[in-house]
């Protein structure tokens, strides 16, 4: 009697030992992605400038949790997108410390550059990808060690700019900058980028008219635009206070670039190569309107995290880091590029788009500038230009 008790007993113990085993082998991994938006009121603008769409970063947030799920359902790996946004900074910044309390270690930001910063520093234990800040700060001095970022920089952007003019011998510029700080700051990256690639600013004006352009600009631009000789204009104006109406108004027929004209860009409804045909179509169908620069960021942002844990099959924050890091992140960014992040200070790699409304003029890197290791790193700050050391913790 006692024997049968016994095998029985065993017999129990070994099925529930097969069961848990089974258990764990078929329980899915479920990886929890926080998305972090804000955007300061621009306030009034003086132009019939089309505005961000609402909903511009949260829709390729969304897109890439669709893609991660469709590669992840053979792995049971399931993704989810938890948001923390609101009107005002404060509740946005609690709705992530929210999430950071629920246990949430990932993250992708829509965020300017102090917050973006103030949240890293809380959240010391997460990895959060910059999809919202162009501040070229983030990747020169500031050294966010838990941070990377998919957005390029403003200094990409212009270095991708300036290529492509060398290319096409137009050196002397004309540089008009509005008075607002990110006005101000895409100004200095054209500044940087002009040097770097020998250009020359023959004269540099600042926009600081409240005059209604909508009636004016075929009267006020030309002589505002009237100096020495430049093969083209560059216009520093992200808020799209007086940028729009200097195409076709200035004092000589020059072309337009930067901010607005022909102007260097993330993404573009016009990138269609490489597959990024269908990338645009699912995006349309999900969110009815085109996919911009702030939406293939955060797409980019969650496909990395997708990306790393398919290949850890594992969520730790600190693998993902280190393989984001490495060259071994298999991400693919429709952009005919193997795409990867800078060591030193957290820059996703990646080609420019050169793109005028309508159309893609070029992508840069151009032809013909070298680099001892990749020409995508002859875009914004190579190494030695960088304070930051991310992998020695600087």
């Amino acid at each position: 009697m006692r024997t049968f008790a016994l095998h029985t007993l065993i017999g129990l113990l070994m099925l529930f030992s097969a069961t848990l085993i089974a258990t764990r082998a078929h329980a899915s991994l479920e990886v929890s992605i926080g998305y972090v938006a804000w955007t300061p009121d621009p306030g009034p603008i003086m132009s019939n400038v089309i505005p961000e769409p609402e909903d511009a970063g949260l829709q390729g947030a969304q897109l890439a949790i669709v893609d991660n799920n469709s590669t992840g359902r053979f792995l049971k790996h399931n993704y989810q997108l938890q948001v923390a946004s609101a009107s005002e900074l404060d509740a946005t910044l609690d709705a992530a410390r929210a999430l950071h309390a629920e246990g949430v270690r990932l993250f992708v930001t829509n965020l300017p550059a102090a917050p973006l910063q103030q949240l890293a520093g809380e959240f010391s234990d997460s990895l959060l990808f910059n999809a919202g800040s162009y501040d070229d700060g983030l990747r020169s001095q500031s050294c966010l060690p838990n941070v990377l970022h998919t957005l390029p920089s403003r200094a990409m952007l212009t270095d991708a700019l300036a290529q492509f003019l060398a290319v096409r011998k137009q050196t002397r510029w004309l540089l008009i900058s509005g008075s607002t700080e990110d006005d101000l700051a895409y100004a200095e990256a054209v500044k940087r980028s002009a040097k770097r690639f020998g250009h020359r600013i023959v004269a540099e004006k600042q926009w600081s008219f409240d005059t209604d352009l909508r009636r004016a600009a075929q009267a006020e631009v030309p002589l505002f635009t009237q100096t020495r000789e430049y093969d083209v204009v560059i216009v520093a104006d992200e808020r799209g206070d007086f940028g729009e109406y200097i195409p076709y108004n200035t004092w000589y027929p020059r072309p337009v670039a930067g901010t607005q004209g022909l102007t260097p860009v993330g993404w573009h409804k016009t990138v269609e190569t490489y597959g990024a045909a269908q990338l645009q179509k699912r995006f349309e169908d999900q969110a009815g309107r085109w996919m911009n620069s702030l939406d293939f960021a955060a797409w980019l942002g969650v496909r990395s995290i997708g990306a790393a844990v398919t290949t850890l099959k594992h969520a730790d924050v600190d693998e993902i880091r280190a393989l984001s890091l490495s060259d071994r992140l298999p991400l693919d960014g429709f952009k005919g590029r193997r795409l990867s992040y800078r060591t030193w200070n957290g820059q996703l790699r990646q080609p420019i788009p050169v793109v005028h409304p309508r159309a893609l003029v070029t992508n840069s890197p151009q032809e013909g500038y070298l680099h001892p290791v990749t020409d995508l790193d002859t875009l914004g700050f190579d190494q030695p230009e960088s304070q930051c050391d991310l992998l020695a913790g600087r």
